[in-house]
This record gives C-alpha cells, sequence and structure tokens, in this order.
C-alpha cells in the first residue's frame, strides 16, 4: 500500500500514528483510512493516491477545502467529511458513484450543494444538517436509493418539488430551518416512517402529509400551529402514526381528535 504522511503501514494495512488501536481495517471488503481529529489543515495529496479506499474519514481534521484528486477515489463506499470548515464542494465528489453507504457533510460552512450529487444514485445515507444551505438542489431527487437524509440546522425556506421522487426515504430530518411548508410531491414519499419538522416556522399542518402510509413518528415541536386540521380525525389519514409531537405550538388539539388518534394507537405530546 502507498504510505500516506503521518501514517505506517503495518501488515498490509494502514495505522494512524498515535490513534492507539486504529487500523484501516473495518471488514473483509472494506480498506479504511482514519484520520478522524488528525490537525491536517490540508489534505496530504497522497491520500489521493489511495484507490483502494472504501471508507475515508477526513471528519475534525481542520480542512477548508477539498483539492483536486479526490474524484480517483472510485471504491469508496463511505465518505465523512463532517465538522470542518468546507465552504464549497468539488465538483468530482459527484464522480463518486460508488458511494452506496454514508456521506457525511454536517457541520461546515457550506452555502450550496452541486446539482450533481444526483449523481449518487447507490448512496443510502446522507448528513448535511449544522451548514449554511439556504436550499437543496433538484438533483437531490435523483438519489434513488436513499433511505436517511439529515438537512437539519440550515436555513431552507422550501424544499424542490424533486423530493417527493426519493421513494424509499425513511428517515428525513429538518429540524431547525425556516420551512413554512411541503411541496405537493411530498405525498408520494410512501415509505417514509420519521419527519422532523422541530423548529421550523410552519403555520399548520401540511396536508400533503395526510397520505402518507407508513409515517409514524411526526415532529411539530417548536413551529407556529394554532389549530388542527379536520382531516386528523379520518381513520384514513396517517394510519401508521405513533406518535405526533405538537408540544411548544399554540394548539391545544380538541378531546375529539386526542380520541379518534387514541383508537390508532397514537400518543400525542402538546
Amino acid at each position: 500500500m502507498t504510505a500516506v504522511t503521518g501514517m505506517t503501514a503495518v501488515t498490509g494495512v494502514t495505522a494512524v500514528t498515535g490513534m492507539t488501536g486504529t487500523t484501516d481495517v473495518v471488514g473483509m471488503t472494506d480498506v479504511t483510512l482514519n484520520l478522524w481529529r488528525r490537525p491536517l489543515d490540508e489534505v496530504p495529496a497522497e491520500v489521493w493516491d489511495r484507490t483502494e479506499l472504501t471508507v475515508l474519514i477526513l471528519a475534525e481534521t481542520g480542512i477548508r477545502e477539498l483539492p483536486s484528486g479526490i474524484g480517483r477515489l472510485r471504491e469508496l463506499r463511505t465518505l465523512d467529511l463532517g465538522h470542518n470548515a468546507l465552504t464549497d464542494l468539488p465538483a468530482e465528489l459527484c464522480d463518486l458513484t460508488g458511494l452506496a453507504d454514508f456521506l457525511y457533510l454536517h457541520d461546515n460552512a457550506l452555502t450550496a450543494l452541486p446539482e450533481a450529487i444526483g449523481r449518487l444514485t447507490a448512496l443510502r445515507y446522507l448528513n448535511v444538517g449544522e451548514n449554511r444551505l439556504t436550499e437543496l438542489p433538484s438533483g437531490i431527487g435523483e438519489l434513488s436509493s436513499l433511505i436517511e437524509l439529515r438537512a437539519q440546522h440550515n436555513r431552507l425556506t422550501a424544499l424542490p418539488e424533486s423530493i417527493g421522487a426519493i421513494g424509499d426515504l425513511r428517515e428525513l430530518w429538518l429540524r431547525g430551518n425556516e420551512l413554512t411548508g411541503l411541496p405537493e410531491s411530498f405525498g408520494r414519499l410512501a415509505e417514509l416512517r420519521e419527519l422532523e419538522l422541530r423548529e421550523n416556522v410552519l403555520a399548520e399542518v401540511p396536508a400533503v402529509l395526510a397520505g402518507l402510509p407508513q409515517l409514524r413518528r411526526l415532529d411539530l415541536r417548536g413551529n407556529r400551529i394554532a389549530e388542527l386540521p379536520d382531516w386528523l380525525t379520518d381513520p384514513g389519514a396517517l394510519p401508521a402514526l405513533e406518535k405526533l409531537d405538537l408540544r411548544w405550538n399554540e394548539v391545544r388539539p380538541s378531546g375529539r381528535l386526542l380520541e379518534s388518534l387514541a383508537a390508532r394507537g397514537c400518543v400525542v405530546l402538546f
């Protein structure tokens, strides 16, 4: 294996100097380079020569940009860039079409995601939380394998219509944004189980949620909801709902509504 500055090759794997017990073998088929919390400031150029890597961890390293070269890592399945100071992403990041497990971009200073992110069609988990995003690109809808999307604590005021095309999405975290509603396409997310809309600026429960057959947990804490829609008493609306969290809103559900939801096994917190 190619040696990388600050690392020592040990019996065919690479150990990170100063990190006791840390090696880059996760499993028989995974080759991991773990530089978590290494004070790098910039990524050593030799990293991009490690074309056999399947997992690359660069979290909390202090990096401010990704230089040219990342597109060479075509075997990558997981990439962790969380807790850094990235303000932009190179277009070639979207060449990593083998990313099938995790892409962590949380806690950076990103103001936008590349439109070409939709090329990562094998990706299952994406975390872009704790950034400065004002919108998600329409290409997000092309992430056909995505199961979990975290975009909490950004500056989103709306979601793209294309989000309804992510047919396998099961968890969506949108806490701490500035959303006033959801697009009509949202009703197509038939596999969605958990939706966190806490601390947005919603004035009502979005009607587009009514037909979601698998939604079990709906977190609406800390919005501006003053009343609840009549459709919530319809047995066909949100039939799988187990928990509806309405705390820190102005609304106080009626007894009729609470009885209707309780009959379905749903707990309401307010």
